[in-house]
């Protein structure tokens, strides 16, 4: 009873603070763009949510317009961890997309504290002119468990919230709305007429002639049993040797961030009856690696985990790893993946005599959220000027860390991102300036060890130091 009446009032102050954006007159409405159609497709089947945004932007102004604002409300910004947006060329097998940049505008007469992004096109739309906008965003954590808590033997149901109509600072003259649920389990939707339902498809829309910022609040519960795989944080030591060898070392800090387990674990049931029992947990997770990966182990705190399966050819490597146990909702696991890679398939010359690192951000496990990412890149002895270049927004610093035989230490590029998603899976850079002398360093330091042993060893053998003749 008291999580119903928690979900209701969850849903009245949904209806209040998405209500409160529907101000008809602000500054920020752009009154020379309008919107001739929209277009949105919401994907929830996994706890990643995925939103398709087609516009098709007219100007009706009459000087050229350079950008087109995207409008979100602030309990969603903190959620969005992705935007793209790409221009349209050409029509049917013609069809080709020229990507465009995005960035957060603030505007402070906004209405409730609305936010935008700012997509910049490439050639400015004149009066009468279109523009076909196609828009991705990523949005985490987002779908809530309702109830929070199961038993073993249920299903999990969460609940997801938005608005039937696309949330814009413009005039939009028609739009529609489609949300796909992984499966035909639908405890319920909002209706908003026009609603339709067909299969695992429900549809908002056609919407006609909707001022700016007009919204329908619309709650959709529903069965989601996909893995809510979220790895809290993840720590990756990417080591480069001159010598010939890349080291990776992965530390993950796993969670299993679903509708939290209640009662008693059975391990009887969950082997006898796998298909009903635990339909919502996950043991197997897959990552994938770069091709001629060598030298891969999988372990934690206790030891080596054997439960692991890697399969390589020349294009890819893919490791299906198993943790000790289950997880169920609310659950964690600690575990270590490390890897040797050939360093010449990662490190280049540039053409102004720079060295550069070129590897993969992100998370390699498959459909996997990070909440926190830290690449940690340690250069060679005698590195200097290092500099990454990263695809999107991060946070950089630079430490210094000793290992062995070194004497002035060695730089460490610290890339630090939140709420990384699949996504974010693209090559960065780090560049630095290197002295092939100091390759010699560690072998003259260490033959220089050696001669002076000798030496010494000679010395003891040859010198008398008794204090007088026998």
């Amino acid at each position: 009873m008291g999580a119903l009446l928690a979900f209701r009032f969850a849903l009245v102050f949904l209806l209040f603070s998405v209500l409160s954006l529907t101000a008809t007159s602000s500054s920020v409405s752009a009154q020379d763009l309008q919107i001739v159609s929209a277009e949105r497709r919401i994907d929830v089947t996994s706890h990643i949510v995925k939103v398709f945004l087609t516009l098709k932007v007219e100007n009706t102004g009459a000087s050229p317009a350079s950008e087109v604002l995207l409008a979100f409300p602030p309990t969603q910004v903190k959620h969005l961890a992705v935007v793209k947006a790409a221009a349209t060329v050409g029509k049917r097998k013609k069809k080709s997309y020229v990507p465009l940049d995005v960035s957060p505008k603030v505007l402070p007469d906004a209405p409730n504290g609305a936010q935008f992004f700012s997509i910049s096109l490439r050639n400015p739309i004149k009066n009468g002119e279109t523009v076909l906008l196609e828009v991705l965003l990523v949005l985490t954590h987002v779908l809530k468990p309702f109830p929070a808590e199961i038993g073993q033997s249920e299903s999990q149901l969460v609940y997801y919230h938005d608005s039937a109509m696309i949330l814009s600072p413009y005039f939009i003259k028609e739009q529609t709305t489609y949300i796909k649920t992984p499966s035909t389990k639908v405890e319920s939707f909002t209706s908003v007429e026009p609603t339709n339902r067909v299969g695992t498809e429900i549809n908002y829309g056609r919407y006609v002639d909707r001022q700016p910022y007009s919204v329908a609040p619309i709650i959709v519960h529903f069965e989601n049993n996909n893995p809510f795989a979220v790895v809290e944080e993840l720590v990756r030591e990417v080591e480069v040797s001159h010598w010939g060898s890349l080291q990776v070392r992965e530390h993950y800090t796993l969670v299993h961030a679903g509708a939290q387990h209640k009662g008693v674990f059975s391990r009887v049931e969950y082997q006898s009856r796998p298909s009903f029992s635990g339909v919502s947990s996950f043991k197997h997770l897959l990552a994938r690696l770069p091709p001629r990966v060598h030298s891969v182990y999988y372990r934690d705190e206790i030891g080596n985990i054997s439960s692991s399966r890697l399969r390589t050819d020349s294009l890819k490597s893919e490791l299906e790893i198993e943790p000790r146990y289950p997880l169920f909702g609310g659950w964690k696991a600690t575990f270590v993946i490390g890897y040797g890679l050939p360093l010449q398939d990662f490190l280049f010359e540039s053409s102004d005599g720079k060295r550069y690192l070129n590897f993969s951000f992100g998370c390699p496990l498959a459909e996997t959220l990070v909440d926190k990412l830290t690449i940690k890149v340690v250069l060679p002895e005698g590195s200097k000027n290092a500099n990454a270049v990263v695809p999107f927004l991060v946070n950089q610093h630079f430490e210094t860390m000793y290992s062995y035989l070194d004497v002035v230490g060695r730089t460490v590029v610290v890339i630090e991102k939140e709420n990384v998603v699949p996504e974010h899976n693209s090559p960065f850079q780090v560049y630095y300036d290197f002295n092939p002398i100091f390759m010699l360093a560690e072998p003259l330091m260490l033959t220089s060890a050696f001669f002076l042993f000798f030496v010494a060893c000679v010395a003891y053998l040859y010198i008398d130091l008794s204090i007088r003749k026998s």
